[in-house]
């Protein structure tokens, strides 16, 4: 059982930025990721990160979101920068077991954070 906590969600302008935190409770070699949802719409992924390293983003996210994972304290991180209204969503952290990670699906991930709000005023 991976157990996540997250943290960083805050209110912000838009065009700047925030630090989203994930620890992992236990587990270092696993495969992590972000999903997001906005009220009324689907959940959706915004980046993964797997066992080899491999980090894989949402098209909407590219070269302002930027993934890493600290192995020694099992946290992952999420660098958002230049964000904007639409980015406005509850992020949430994913873990699984898998050892690799081709695209950022929900339903590939097994444990789920309780979720952190981020907010972009316009």
């Amino acid at each position: 059982q991976v157990q996540l906590v997250e943290s960083g969600g805050d209110s912000v302008q838009a065009g700047g930025s925030l630090r989203l935190s994930c620890a992992a409770s236990g587990y270092t070699y696993i495969s992590m990721g972000w999903f997001r949802q906005a009220p009324g719409k689907q959940r959706e992924g915004v980046a993964a990160i797997d066992t080899y390293s491999s980090t894989r983003y949402a098209e909407s996210v590219k070269g302002r979101f930027t993934l890493s994972k600290d192995n020694a304290k099992n946290t992952l991180y999420l660098q958002m920068n230049d964000l904007k209204p639409e980015d406005t969503a509850v992020y949430y952290c994913a873990a699984d077991f898998r050892r690799r990670v081709f695209d950022i699906l929900a339903g590939d991930f097994a444990y789920w954070g309780q979720g952190t709000q981020v907010t972009v005023s316009s």
